[in-house]
């Protein structure tokens, strides 16, 4: 092309010449530049298979940092080495139990249906009585109407009166009675077979036994009264009623999760995403009782928003709430959701029974049953090496479940279960039969009775560690104790385990709150090791009633409804409301269903099973009649009376005072414990300066600055502690009060 510069002037004419001269043709081109555009980033339409996220140009390279270069290959030896493989068999069938219960199942149907129509057999009898000749009526009118070719006969007829008024249709009218005729005369050959066929049938019959006779008739009779039943009145009654529950379709998910108006699912489908590519999985059948749905939601989505909005998931697949349970699935990420739903309301279907109910006995080491799942499934707690907590809001199943955990531990002939109901309503009671220790309300008798009982097992527990420690390593090579350990009588190394309804009573309480909390962070801490398990339940779970240093460090937790994040996490752990484990999500109606964390790798919905006062009695019955053959009935259990004189009788003042020479007018507080310790071991072996300052404020006292010199350790300063004449002031107005004077 020529310069458009030439002596700083722009030659149009030459320009134009060279873009139209016939003879060289033109060396540039005019772009239509929306048409190029166009041609650069075509556009897909809603319901074609293009990747919204595909930002690749049509026909261009792939670009590095695109999420086509980065996915990928569909078809690779790699995608299929990391592919999760499908079954053969389904699980029904590769279970023994399982198949042994489906087999059960149809045999108690069979059974019922079978009965059902068996009692309703003279009803049968008449109906069929009443409805044979109709039937025959119908047969014969049938066959007549077929024979004599009755059904063109309107037809005939319509022809007959055009032909008054159109002479031209009598010749339709011939031509059909010819047909006619040829249909009478071929129906009445073929008739004459049939009529010898049933004579000679009937010859037979004549000739056959009685009940050969009465059983053709019979089938004749009941032929005939199928056929002259009416079309809305079946023969037999319905002996079950079937209520089948609708498939779960992909368009009817994408369609409910549309409805959540959830931002980042709102955005997807604007930029014109159908939801195909968010199933990476179909749509099935689990255990027969519901559709499992894998959803990979769009990016920058996470499943906890749509759990927390399962009512309104619920309403948008108009399902009932109790049928409808999506999870996360963070084992893969964040934004993959599993929604499970179920055939029937997980809260009113009916559950499999307890597997312990009637018979069996359970080993603490290993996993034992504890509900269900919303599939069915059995779900098994583990119980050995592991605290519990269990959290809920009021008549949620809180108490049940602690129940039900203490039940397994009884069921273990080897085992202590001391159960204490600080409620006082005598839910527990049940395990009286059983309990080394047993306790049911919270008056100062027994906080006392508890504080006694704890002190027990936490000496216990010291003697267990000496116990292990002292053990060859070929015996012990973990240093806890074992399933073989245990069994080993001479040892005393038995499971333990305690439940306490209610703790918050305890941990709350102004004179023994702090003594408590104290052991049972211990136990909560070494115990499981030397196999002291303990389970606390409260419907207050907060950081005053469930003291952190013993909710951190339970392995089992079991959170039924509550009703914010502080009360999950605090139950269930630290971010499992914001990795979407949520209880906040279970309604009024879902009692005795929960969130079981720490027996496998993920949190699973588990409804316990529900065993009422009375069959916890019968279950109690056949653990005691277990225990008494293994020799292992103890405690409150054997009668005996547990002795709580030494924290009823109020000596704190009087030791204190005693540990203090008038020499030392100001004491440490530290320096105080070790003298207790030492004065009384049984009373104050492992008394802390806390417990000191908190039994001390009930008598009036408060910690002082002092100076003074713990000569054990040759250390000196000034810290905090009692003054002697504070504590002798105290012990003279607490004798003048309890001999009726007033103090000045």
């Amino acid at each position: 092309m020529t310069s458009p510069h030439e002596d700083d002037r722009f030659d149009w004419q030459a320009a134009e010449a060279d873009l139209t001269d016939p003879p060289t043709g033109p060396d540039a081109e005019v772009v239509d530049l929306d048409a190029a555009r166009s041609r650069r980033q075509p556009t897909a339409a809603p319901d074609d298979d293009s990747d919204p996220d595909d930002d690749r140009p049509e026909g261009g390279p792939v670009l590095v940092d695109s999420v086509e270069a980065q996915r990928r290959p569909r078809f690779s030896l790699a995608g299929f080495r990391d592919a999760e493989r499908v079954p053969i068999l389904p699980g029904w069938l590769r279970s023994r139990a399982e198949f042994a219960r489906n087999l059960t199942w149809a045999g108690g149907f069979a059974a019922h249906a079978a009965g059902y129509h068996a009692l309703r057999l003279p009803k049968y009898a008449g109906r069929i009585a009443w409805r044979a000749p109709r039937g025959l009526a119908r047969l014969v009118s049938g066959y007549g109407r077929w024979l004599f070719d009755l059904e063109g006969e309107p037809v005939r007829q319509s022809v007959v009166r055009a032909a008054i008024d159109k002479p031209e249709e009598a010749r339709t009218y011939q031509g059909l009675s010819r047909q006619r005729d040829r249909r009478v005369r071929w129906r009445g050959l073929t008739a004459i077979p049939a009529v010898l066929a049933l004579f000679t049938l009937a010859g037979v019959l004549l000739l056959a036994p009685g009940a050969v006779q009465l059983a053709a008739l019979a089938v004749a009779v009941t032929a005939l009264a199928l056929l002259g039943a009416p079309a809305d009145k079946p023969l037999l009654d319905t002996a079950v009623v079937r209520t089948a529950a609708a498939p779960l379709t992909s368009a009817e998910v994408f369609t409910a999760l549309a409805s959540l108006r959830i931002p980042g699912i709102d955005a997807a489908i604007r930029r014109g995403d159908n939801g195909k590519r968010w199933f990476p999985a179909p749509i099935a059948r689990e255990n027969g009782v519901g559709w499992r749905a894998e959803v990979e939601l769009p990016r920058g989505v996470v499943a906890s928003a749509v759990v927390e909005k399962r009512e309104e998931l619920a309403g948008a697949l108009t399902r009932p709430l109790g049928c409808v349970w999506p999870t996360a699935n963070a084992d893969v990420h964040p934004g993959r959701l599993v929604l499970f739903v179920a055939d029937k309301d997980m809260s009113r279907a009916k559950q499999k029974p307890f597997p312990l109910l009637t018979s069996g006995t359970v080993n603490l080491f290993k996993a034992a049953p504890f509900g269900t799942d919303p599939r069915g499934a059995l779900v098994t707690i583990t119980l050995m090496y592991a605290s519990v907590i269990i959290g809920a809001l009021p008549r949620f199943g809180k108490t049940f479940a602690l129940r039900l955990a203490l039940l397994l531990v009884a069921l273990d002939p080897r085992s202590w279960v001391l159960a204490f109901d600080l409620k006082g309503t005598g839910d527990l009671s049940p395990l009286e039969p059983v309990c080394h220790a047993y306790r049911a309300g919270d008056d100062e008798d027994d906080i006392v009775y508890l504080v006694t009982a704890l002190r027990e097992v936490h000496t216990e527990m010291r003697r267990r560690t000496k116990v292990i420690r002292d053990l060859p390593r070929d015996l012990c090579p973990e240093n806890k104790v074992t399933d073989e350990l245990a069994s080993n009588r001479k040892l005393g190394l038995h499971p333990i385990g305690i439940g306490i309804d209610e703790c918050q009573r305890g941990f709350e309480h102004p004179k023994y709150g702090a003594e408590i909390e104290e052991i049972c962070e211990d136990l909560v801490r070494r115990g499981p090791a030397v196999g002291i398990m303990l389970k606390l339940a409260t419907q207050r779970p907060d950081a005053k009633s469930l003291p952190t240093g013993i909710s951190a460090n339970a392995v089992l937790r079991f959170c039924l409804k509550v009703m914010g994040q502080t009360e999950n996490d605090m139950v269930l752990g630290t971010s499992m409301y914001r990795n979407g484990i949520r209880a906040t999500m279970f309604s009024r109606r879902d009692k005795g269903i929960g969130y079981l964390a720490g027996e496998g790798d993920e949190p699973v919905i588990v409804k316990t099973f529900e065993i009422d006062g009375p069959t916890a009695e019968a279950i109690v019955a056949r653990a005691r009649k277990a225990r008494e053959r293994y020799g292992n009935v103890t405690g409150h259990a054997a009668g005996v009376v547990l002795d709580t004189t030494a924290v009823r009788r109020d000596t704190i003042l009087e030791d204190v005072a005693g540990v203090m020479a008038e020499a030392e007018p100001k004491l440490w507080s530290t320096v105080i414990v070790k003298r207790l310790a030492a004065l009384r071991p049984d009373v104050y072996a492992g008394f802390t300066a806390d417990q000191l300052r908190e039994a001390l404020k009930v008598h009036g006292l408060t910690t002082k600055q002092c100076w003074g010199e713990d000569t054990d350790t040759g250390e000196s300063g000034n810290r905090k502690g009692f003054h002697r004449a504070d504590v002798l002031a105290a012990l003279t107005k607490r004798d003048r009060e309890a001999s009726g004077g007033k103090s000045k």
